[in-house]
């Protein structure tokens, strides 16, 4: 590893250590751990389809991050959704994408607040389980959307997309672009990001596929969800390696800030960009040639399906349990996969082509 490789790698590990720590204690469970839990919380119960709707429900949102225009999308559709149900919205949060220890902290706000449900974007996979855990001894339902903890943390997690799908397509994507052939980066969110760690194992997978076997992943920097620090991990890369021929970015403030430092550069057009975004913050790159195609889900999508199925567990019409079904409106019916999973649906791929077609 060159010099400023390594200096970038150890200010990103510098800057999750504290998070690492955090956390070990509820990190590392396996599946004989769920297994032995007293009676698994999140699946306690027994569904009735047929129960009634509650109404003057009180769900509280915790994204990974305020202020986040993705996460504001997001957590307006689930608005939408309570004000449509007869129940009440609240979001809290942290203003940083890595403050694990403000996400606890608001977790146990809303246990004290003796909400209904939360509806809660892990920051990290093990941190949040204690006090998760303490929510639902205390009668509230947890539903995570866009990035999971433990499942016997949660009673239910709304995916935007399966992992396979999201990690695949993401390689798929940029490989067309590049020919196939030459060096590529990943641009992350925080190295402890639940959903962007199952998507980057995946690529890589995707990447030992022998049609791949001329590109090269030389390495994974982390943004943190900054749009800052994600110029500057895109800027470092391409001084790192002037022969980078594409990056992918499986983070909505990763790709724009990545965009935005390729547009202004002389890598414009020659650099390829791919990733997760949404078409108003990517469309004046797509348009200025920056990038040519990325892909997202509707994010007010999730929030509305996160939405429902807290009140669809507040209600008992479901537990959490793999196989049970229920109706999210003029969404359809979903059914709970594995491990509790709800999934969204495929991304969408937008280009210069349909981009215009959409607004958030």
């Amino acid at each position: 590893m060159r010099k400023q490789s390594l200096t970038r790698t150890c200010a990103a590990l510098a800057a999750v250590t504290s998070l690492a720590l955090a956390a070990t204690a509820c990190g590392g469970t396996t599946k004989e751990d769920v297994k032995n839990e007293d009676a698994s919380a999140a699946t306690a119960g027994k569904a009735d389809p047929n129960a009634p709707t509650k109404k003057g429900l009180t769900v509280g949102f915790l994204p990974k991050q305020v202020n986040n225009p993705y996460f504001t999308v997001a957590d307006k559709g689930g608005e939408k959704a309570l004000k449509e149900l007869g129940s009440s919205y609240k979001e809290v949060g942290p203003s940083s994408g890595t403050d694990t220890a403000g996400q606890v902290s608001y977790v146990n706000t809303l246990t004290q607040q003796q909400v209904d449900a939360m509806a809660v974007s892990a920051q990290d996979p093990g941190a949040l389980c204690t006090a998760l855990k303490q929510a639902m001894k205390n009668g509230i339902k947890v539903v995570t959307y866009d990035s999971d903890t433990n499942p016997e943390c949660r009673n239910a997690f709304v995916s935007q997309a399966s992992a396979e799908d999201l990690g695949r397509t993401q390689v798929q994507l940029l490989a067309e672009q590049i020919g196939n052939k030459g060096e590529i980066a990943i641009l992350s969110a925080a190295q402890t990001a639940t959903n962007q760690n199952a998507w980057i194992e995946i690529m890589k997978d995707e990447l030992k596929d022998p049609k791949y076997k001329d590109i090269e992943l030389v390495e994974v920097a982390y943004g943190d969800d900054d749009a800052q620090k994600s110029f500057q991990q895109t800027q470092g890369l391409l001084q790192e390696y002037p022969d980078l021929k594409g990056i992918i970015s499986p983070t909505t403030v990763g790709i724009k800030a990545a965009a935005q430092y390729l547009s202004g550069s002389k890598y414009k057009g020659k650099v390829k960009l791919t990733g997760l975004g949404t078409p108003n913050d990517m469309r004046k790159y797509v348009k200025n040639g920056t990038v040519e195609a990325f892909e997202l889900w509707d994010p007010a999508k999730l929030g509305e399906l996160a939405a429902r199925t807290a009140v669809a567990l507040a209600s008992g019409q479901i537990t959490g349990k793999e196989g049970e079904t229920f109706e999210a409106g003029a969404m359809g019916e979903y059914t709970i996969g594995e491990d509790g999973v709800i999934t969204l649906g495929k991304p969408t791929v937008f280009n210069a082509g349909n981009i215009d077609q959409y607004d958030f």
